[in-house]
């Protein structure tokens, strides 16, 4: 369904160089970024009382092209065994009077169609992303699947704060804090990556393979675009969901919305004594997430990128809630087992999950750590 080497070789072709440097600056950035990241993994590690790794791995420090290649070997970890899946479903009927070489012929066609449509994507995301953790890798040289991988990004770190005029080393720590939170969840929480796949895997398979419901759903995208264009909040994820998909990607989401949102209040909240510039930071980093030029606005809307905008935010306001009401060992009961992770509706409204989840004694005795942040 997708060729994966297309995909690539078109997001490596299409993608916008990033900050010109000398070497001597580039491998600073590396080594800086590095030893920071490692001493966001201890702030966070405190701050959150997560019990994640020890000592983890170092971060890997990538280009654009290396974001790239990165996600491609995650794209191909989880949907390979899927595609199988959904074509054993989809049985070997054929296209109409094709033979088998017709098969193959179309087939390939257009899986590099759907491979550079992959790859555009992947570039235009390359330059934004400014770091992330890596669920799903491929096999080391052992066979062994490595549990996951903190990337940084270090070009697009370079361009962010050099646009924001921010200090630089206040910024890439403060990037740090956020991606090592995500380190923390899903190394110090061990359902919790099992859990997004399971998800994921979920949302895939409830595709509908129907010819005429598929082409309802490429008119539903078509409509998609067209009010994107004149600035409605459409966007292709929605316009091509089945309504199972729906009801899964709810769950995913909610539980998306909790992780981003914990990350940007961590990133936050751990406090001007390690990120002296954090009020500026974020104010500035803001008013870039709000900005951009109309086509900008436009490919965000359609990506869904928007939507992970507003995951941040209503995370976030979650988060700060239940911290400040039953404390941080009070939060970090949501974390006890997927039953625990708060709704749509609770991530609206803290305390509907405050009531479910921690009990109503929690919200009129607070621990003393309801008032660190």
């Amino acid at each position: 369904m997708i060729d994966w080497n297309v995909a690539v070789q078109a997001g490596t072709r299409l993608v916008r160089p990033g900050p010109q440097v000398s070497q001597a600056e580039a491998r600073e950035v590396v080594t800086e970024l590095r030893e920071l990241s490692r001493l966001a993994h201890g702030h966070v590690r405190e701050f959150t009382g997560m019990a994640s790794e020890v000592d983890p791995a170092p971060a890997t420090i990538v280009d654009r092209p290396g974001w790239i290649r990165a996600n491609v070997d995650g794209f191909r970890v989880v949907l390979e065994p899927l595609m199988e899946q959904m074509s054993e479903r989809r049985g070997t009927g054929g296209l109409g009077g094709l033979g088998g070489a017709g098969n193959v012929v179309v087939q390939a066609v257009g899986s590099r169609v759907t491979g550079m449509q992959v790859g555009a994507i992947l570039a235009y995301m390359a330059s934004r992303v400014l770091g992330q953790y890596e669920l799903f890798l491929p096999p080391d040289p052992s066979g062994r699947a490595p549990t996951g991988r903190l990337t940084l990004v270090a070009p697009n770190i370079v361009h962010v704060e050099q646009e924001l005029g921010v200090e630089s080393r206040d910024f890439r720590l403060w990037v740090c804090l956020h991606e090592e939170t995500h380190r923390a969840q899903f190394t110090g929480v061990p359902w919790l990556r099992e859990y997004v796949q399971d998800q994921m895997t979920k949302f895939l398979l409830a595709s509908d393979l129907d010819p005429g419901v598929m082409l309802d759903r490429i008119r539903d995208a078509a409509e998609a675009v067209a009010d994107a264009v004149r600035g409605g909040d459409a966007n292709l994820i929605d316009a091509i969901q089945s309504p199972e998909q729906r009801e899964i990607l709810d769950r995913l989401t909610a539980v998306m919305t909790l992780v981003e949102g914990h990350g940007d209040y961590v990133m936050d909240a751990v406090g001007p004594e390690v990120v002296p510039s954090v009020q500026q930071i974020r104010s500035r980093f803001q008013g870039r997430r709000d900005g951009g030029s109309r086509l900008d606005k436009t490919i965000r809307r359609l990506l869904g990128i928007d939507l992970k905008m507003k995951q941040y935010a209503e995370g976030s306001r979650f988060v700060r809630r239940v911290v400040a009401e039953t404390g941080m060992s009070g939060f970090n009961k949501v974390w006890q087992s997927p039953e625990s992770l708060p709704t749509h509706d609770e991530i609206k409204e803290p305390a509907l999950w405050i009531a479910r989840v921690v009990g109503p004694q929690a919200i009129d005795v607070a621990p003393p750590e309801a008032n660190e942040a």
